[in-house]
């Protein structure tokens, strides 16, 4: 059977690759030894491989067939491959090798794949749990704070993954091992060297959980696939390894218990045609053990991320990019987007574009000679060409109407103005809200920094008013709006069927307005 080979990690490996530099003409130049290197499979025989050839202490790195001959300087490096050999049946073997050797005039080396020792983890698992663990693993060059840059790697069932013993302090190993059943259970570890007896023992009761979330109705596409990956504060050979949570369409829930440490969810979103179209890195979470914590994706409502409009060279600039996205994974988490951006003063317009994040520069600047009142308005569409949408899309149009005056244009400042965030409570996993219900809509006013050469001042929220309308904004609705803490909360009465937009007035003190509309906000059904 073909199955498909990665470095290092499990199930979609593919999408953080592992990549080693080729040889510099520099280095070229100042060869004066060569290395080659034979990798023997478990029976003995030789097997085709990529070696990965870094030097110590600098880092340099190579990549070269095995059996093939390398000029390289003279000096200290590290082989190190995956000797992966077809089986019958399953996956075959993996044997995982490393060597420190010193290279001078013609220099050989073998890694030779019958002293691999196996990788044995184990789980008090539950009685669900059946199978054996899917276990990837590598080894990395510790010849810099970053190991997991030079590393060679795979994966396998346990019983099929081997690894050479090796003491060198100048190597790490580090796998990461998946049990599944009902939920999953994911146990990382890494070490200095690799170990005699390599794998490790884990108990249930000591590890964290991590909860997915998948909603449905707000996306591109439906097909999520969603994982975990290592991300140990310090950079270790366990860094970016990768679980597979759970392929599917949305929506859909699932629970992963893991080792404490540190944990990147991830979101790949896949349309129809196959194409990855969204998804994203959420915050990186750090977990201890008994701790639980629920990540949420495609909850409603997707609404602009980030971008706020500054004064700089006497001009009014905004970044038209990530204006719909979702919030539980921030602005990598945002669809691309085709917008109209018109900045106006009075009854004056001052520039007009169309814009795209798609393959363009969504950069709007626009010159101004005096100070006095401006407002920028945006209005950005959902763009992707090649797909088609899924029937029903929500959020997909958002606009925003900025007024705010600038004092100075000469002074760099990012405008006083706000953007919204909207989160509908009681919707169901498919963003649908009952049928004839009120909905109470947590609305938060927020604003951030554009950089470090604009200046950026705190603005204070003096009042939050919230609108919806059941049809397609001809009509609006005021709700009731109460500040509660930090936020504030809005009560809207939905219709019987079809889809609710809402809109948001913030102003300050000084007069300032912002008003965000994001259109089919979530559904009634």
């Amino acid at each position: 059977m073909v199955r498909r080979r990665s470095l290092g990690f499990v199930g979609v490996a593919a999408l953080v690759p592992l990549v080693a530099s080729g040889i510099s003409a520099a280095s070229a130049e100042a060869a004066s030894a060569s290395l080659a290197v034979t990798t023997l499979g478990r029976h003995g025989a030789k097997v085709s491989t990529t070696v990965t050839v870094v030097a110590v202490p600098s880092g340099q790195s190579y990549s070269v067939q095995s059996g093939k001959r390398i000029s390289l300087p003279a000096g200290r490096y590290i082989a190190m491959t995956d000797i992966w050999e077809h089986g019958t049946e399953g996956l075959g073997t993996d044997t995982i090798g490393a060597q420190v050797v010193q290279v001078s005039g013609s220099k050989s080396v073998t890694l030779d794949a019958r002293k691999g020792k196996a990788v044995k983890v184990s789980l008090d698992a539950p009685a669900d749990v059946t199978a054996p663990p899917r276990i990837s693993a590598q080894v990395c060059a510790a010849v810099s704070n970053m190991p997991s840059a030079d590393s060679a790697g795979g994966w396998n069932d346990e019983g099929g993954l081997y690894a050479i013993p090796n003491s060198s302090r100048l190597l790490q190993f580090g796998y990461l091992a998946q049990w599944s059943g009902n939920d999953s259970y994911v146990a990382v570890k890494n070490t200095t060297g690799i170990p005699a007896a390599p794998g490790g023992s884990f108990k249930r009761s000591k590890l964290a959980t991590m909860r997915f979330s998948v909603r449905s109705g707000t996306q591109m596409a439906r097909q999520h696939d969603t994982a975990l990956q290592a991300q140990p504060k310090t950079d270790d050979c366990t860094t970016d390894l990768i679980a597979t949570v759970r392929d599917d369409n949305a929506p859909y829930s699932a629970t992963v218990h893991v080792t404490p440490g540190t944990w990147q969810p991830r979101d790949d979103i896949f349309a129809s045609n196959g194409d990855d179209v969204g998804g994203g890195f959420p915050k990186v979470r750090t977990l201890k053990a008994g701790q639980s914590f629920t990540q949420s994706f495609g909850r409603a409502v997707w609404s602009p991320m980030h971008f706020l409009p500054f004064v700089e060279h006497k001009s009014v600039c905004f970044v038209a990019d990530a204006l719909i996205g979702d919030p539980d994974v921030g602005t990598s988490g945002a669809d691309p987007t085709k917008e109209t951006v018109v900045l106006s003063k009075g009854s004056t317009t001052i520039k007009k574009k169309t814009l795209t994040n798609w393959g363009g520069d969504p950069v709007f600047s626009a010159g101004i000679r005096s100070a006095g009142w401006y407002r920028l308005t945006v209005d950005a569409h959902r763009y992707r060409p090649g797909i088609t949408f899924p029937s029903g899309m929500l959020s997909s149009r958002a606009t925003l109407d900025w007024h705010f005056k600038v004092a100075d244009p000469n002074k760099a400042i990012v405008a006083p103005v706000f953007l919204t965030r909207f989160l509908p409570t009681g919707l169901n996993s498919r963003n649908q809200a009952a049928a004839n219900s009120t909905t109470t809509v947590d609305v938060s006013a927020g604003r951030g920094s554009q950089g470090p050469d604009v200046r950026f001042t705190e603005v204070t929220a003096k009042s939050v008013r919230v609108w919806s309308s059941a049809d397609g904004g001809r009509s609006w609705q005021a709700a009731t709006v109460k500040h509660v803490g930090s936020i504030w909360q809005a009560s809207v009465h939905n219709p019987a069927s079809g889809a609710v937009a809402l809109r948001s007035e913030v102003t300050d003190a000084a007069g300032d307005r912002s008003v965000e509309t994001v259109y089919r906000a979530y559904a009634v059904g």
